[in-house]
């Protein structure tokens, strides 16, 4: 493995992991802490983070750790999956699939439902509930995958 490959590889499990932490955060307490609230304060401070949410420090990890993810899987392609780039390939696959590919068509559109929601409405509770419960569920997954990622990362660079 070359010294390019080497810090890319480096770089894409400090990012899958950064992310995958932010992932696990929201599932092990954040959303079980809004579920806690009465629905209107819930839903309110779910649509603050998700506007909160969209800095550039966090789409910079969110999607440039899917950036060099990309160019590993074409290089372990393109060189062949010797050495450690079968666990890059690997862990490039897990993370566009698994955190990139399941925020953009899981968590995002129901993101984007509930920002059109009024708190206050009379399907808000029913809503909200099914949101928590399918934005969550999905939650879980990015986590596992971006962790994943990072593993193979690791492993990789081993």
């Amino acid at each position: 493995m070359d010294l390019a490959i080497g810090i890319a590889a480096f770089a894409a499990a400090l990012g899958c992991g950064a992310v995958g932490g932010v992932f696990f955060a929201f599932s092990s307490f954040v959303m079980p802490a809004l579920a806690r609230l009465p629905t209107p304060q819930g839903i309110a401070a779910m649509q603050a983070i998700n506007v909160a949410a969209v800095t550039p420090a966090f789409m910079t990890a969110l999607f440039g750790s899917g950036l060099l993810c990309l160019l590993l899987a074409i290089g372990a392609v393109l060189r062949g999956p010797s050495g450690g780039l079968a666990w890059m390939l690997a862990g490039s696959l897990l993370y566009l699939a698994g955190a990139i590919g399941v925020t953009m068509l899981c968590n995002v559109p129901r993101n984007n439902r509930l920002a059109a929601l009024d708190p206050t409405s009379s399907a808000a509770d029913a809503s909200w509930r099914a949101y928590l419960q399918g934005w969550t569920a999905w939650n879980h997954l990015r986590a596992a995958a971006a962790l994943a990622a990072a593993g193979c990362f690791i492993a990789a660079l081993a």
